[in-house]
Formats: C-alpha cells, structure tokens, sequence
C-alpha cells in the first residue's frame, strides 16, 4: 500500500490511505486495540495502541484514525505522547497501552493506561477528536492500578468507567470526566470464570441491551477472541453472550485480540486487530460488519481481506499483506519502512484472502515475488485449501538478494465471488517472498 502526506495540524501529521481494506492501516503503521467512535460530525474515529517493535507492547504514542467510509482513512500521528518533544505525561515516562475516548460539552477525553502498579490510568483532554491531547493527569482508581480503560455515557448522561484484566472494574464517573465516584466502585462485573474475560472491556447499548465487549479466553486458553455479555443494567448482572471474531491464524505467534463494535451509518461493526511479524506485537487494526439476531445476540463474523468494502477486484493488485488466513511459516513482514510482504515462507504453507470478485472472468494470475536459494512453486486455488489447483507458478531459484520479479501463468477460467487460497512448496526455508498479485483477462 502506499500513502502519501496531505497536510499538517498543529503537531499532528495527517496521512491518506490511498486503498485500504484490511487491514485499515497501511504497510509500516502498526495501530492495535482499536475503540471505535462515532462523532458529532458522523465519522469514525478510532483510538489505538501504536505497535513500534516485536520487543514490547507498544509505544509512547497514540495516533488516531478517521474515516467518513470506512474504506479511506486518515491517520493523524503523535495526537498524544508520553515521553519525547510532545510529552504530556508530566509524572512518568512509561509507554502507552491501548487508550478509550469520550465526549462531553465541547471537550474530547483521552482515557490512557500505563504499566504502573500505582498510576496506570490517566486523563488528557482537547478540543478536537483528531487532538493533540493535553495536560495529562492521574485518576485516582482507589490504588486498584490496572489497564485497559474504557468509558461509556448512558442515555441520562451518567458516564461510567471501566478497566482491569481477568475481571473488570467498574465506577461511575463524575461529571467534570476525569474522576471517579470512589464509593462506586464494583469489582468482578464480568470475570474469566464467568465470562472469558481477559482484558480490553468496551461498552455499547443497543435496543435497552447494555453489550460488555472484551477480550476472551473461550478458545484455546487464549484471548485470540472478542467475545460479548449482556445485560440490562450498566453495571450488571452481565450473562456471557459467545464469540464475535477469532483473530486464530492472522500469524504463526499471535496471542491476543482486543476491540470495539459500532453502528456506522445504520450497520454495525467489529473492530479488532491481528498480529504480524511472527510475533504476539506488531498488531493492526481491522473491521468486520456484524449481524444482530432478534433476540439481541450477535452472529460471529470470519476475518476476510474485504472488511467493510464489497469483494476485492480480481484485476487489481492485491498486496500480499492482504492475507487474512496464514497458516504454516509464513507471516506478514516488512521489508522496508513502508513496504510489507510474505515472508519465511516454507513447504506446504498456505495463506487465504477473502473474498475476491472475479466478475466476468479471467484467465491469468500474476504475481510479484522475489526468490530464495532454492525457490518452488506457489499453486492458486478457489474457496478452500484442498481445492484443485487453477493455476501453477514456478519460482525460479536466486541468490537470495532481495530482487523482485513478475511471473506470469494461465489459470482454469474463473467467474464470480471467491476466496483465494496461495498453497506454497518447495525444499528448504526461505522458499522465496510474495508483494502482491492479481489476475489478468
């Protein structure tokens, strides 16, 4: 993917995602545990972690993404910091973990965490959604220092704040937003007995249905999930609701999962992320449309590479990184700065995109990969993985330099909506990296 500089505000630099489906971020920017907004104006924004390192969770500063279509977003970077030129945590220099955001009477309320065992949550403020947020400033939790905050205003008004890992924490908030009626506290509202909880609670009503949004653990001891709790009470009695999405198998080493749902123009959402780089970090963020049933329960969505856009062209390039199913070795990479591929890819690996429109038909697939030592074979297939293969492409062996080239082969005429399955093989590792493909008429 490419992006381009539009403007500057203030502090903040203002980038345009030419074409972005998911993931919603571009090659080389890394935005994890998206809470989604929508403003006065009617757009979404989206208030993340920004991943920097395979190191460590993280970093010290939050960008903030916008969009009026959910298809091009615009990213405004360093809207709040906490160490370096534009510090506004005045009494530490941790990093930051995953931020909330809320509204009220003119001023935009960024809520932030730390990993501090005595002032992990914290306060800062604007008047713009897109910031900079300033004067950063300690919440009293009543010494229960934990992360992952989330804020939600009721239909009265009354704002209620919630955090903490294997079971939330739960407070009204005052009106001045940034302090917590400490005589309101209530702890275990949702509990990883209960409810699979984790971390990363997020709050939302619908149809008198108060929805607890969060991190879970019902699968594979892991909080790969976003999972969901109702009730008809803010704070409770929440009954554990099932699965939204499964970020399983978006890399070799993720772990966790961490996100929001939102209606958007009368639909509704699911914002998450998915790790790269062969590592639980390095995370982005993505988007699903959701489907409620009659009785208010949500049906769970698959990771696709479409998100919130119609299937992609099959004529256009599509980038590697694209993939929302890998399976085996490979993983997404960056090779340079703002570039990003497949990497490490090893014998009988296989990747998935979904879903591509093929409209009247094609004919040839072409790819763009540069070799490895021993090179092999990539096979194109439709639907699922055990799918005959349309197409073969053979990679010829190189040196091992980084050197790009387009190959070219012809495929079984394919009409219509598909998945797309790349299936990888060859001797050895390091088989050769893929930037992008597409398929010819």
């Amino acid at each position: 993917m490419k992006i381009r500089i539009l403007s500057t505000i203030l502090l903040c630099f203002i980038f345009v995602i030419l074409s972005a489906q998911n993931p919603i971020v571009p090659a080389g920017v890394y935005i994890a545990d998206p809470s989604a907004h929508v403003w006065k104006d009617g757009k979404m924004y989206i208030y993340g972690s920004n991943d920097e390192s395979v190191n460590y969770y993280c970093s010290w500063t939050h960008h903030v993404l916008s969009s009026s279509d959910l298809l091009k977003w615009e990213i405004t970077k360093d809207a709040f910091s906490s160490k370096g030129k534009n510090d506004q945590v005045p009494y530490n220099d941790e990093v930051l973990y995953a931020p909330d955001c809320q509204y009220k009477d003119g001023t935009y309320y960024l809520y932030y965490c730390q990993p501090s065992s005595t002032e992990a949550e914290g306060v800062a403020t604007s008047k713009s959604p897109l910031g900079p947020f300033v004067n950063g400033q300690r919440m009293n939790t009543r010494g229960i220092s934990e992360i992952d905050p989330c804020v939600f205003i009721d239909d009265d008004g009354q704002g209620y704040y919630i955090w903490g890992q294997m079971q939330a924490k739960m407070a009204k908030l005052k009106p001045n937003m940034t302090e917590l009626d400490l005589s309101s506290i209530k702890e275990n509202v949702v509990t990883e007995k209960e409810h699979f909880f984790h971390e990363g609670g997020y709050m939302v009503k619908r149809n008198g249905i108060y929805y607890f949004i969060y991190a879970c653990i019902a699968r594979a001891n892991m909080p790969t999930c976003i999972g969901y709790a109702t009730s008809k009470s803010p704070m409770g009695p929440f009954k554990y609701g099932g699965v939204i999405i499964d970020n399983t198998h978006c890399d070799p080493s993720n772990w966790n999962n961490h996100g929001s749902i939102v209606e958007f123009k009368g639909k509704w959402y699911v914002f998450y992320h998915r790790a790269t780089h062969n590592s639980n970090m390095m995370r982005k963020a993505c988007v699903e449309p959701i489907t409620f049933n009659p009785n208010g329960s949500i049906n769970e969505v698959e990771m696709t590479t479409q998100g919130a856009g119609a299937p992609l062209k099959a004529t256009s390039i599509i980038e590697a990184e694209q993939a929302c199913l890998l399976f085996g070795n490979t993983r997404i990479q960056a090779y340079e700065p703002a570039k990003e591929e497949l990497g490490e890819i090893r014998n009988k690996d296989n990747v998935a995109y979904k879903y591509i429109n093929f409209e009247s038909g094609v004919d040839s697939f072409q790819v763009r990969v540069a070799a490895g030592k021993k090179g092999g074979t990539i096979e194109v297939a439709l639907d699922q993985p055990w799918h005959p293969a349309i197409g073969i492409v053979k990679v010829a062996a190189n040196s091992g330099d980084k050197q790009w080239v387009t190959l070219t082969c012809k495929v079984k005429r394919t009409e219509g909506v598909h998945a797309v399955w790349l299936r990888f093989f060859g001797d050895g590792t390091g088989l050769f990296d893929v930037d992008w493909f597409k398929f010819m008429r």
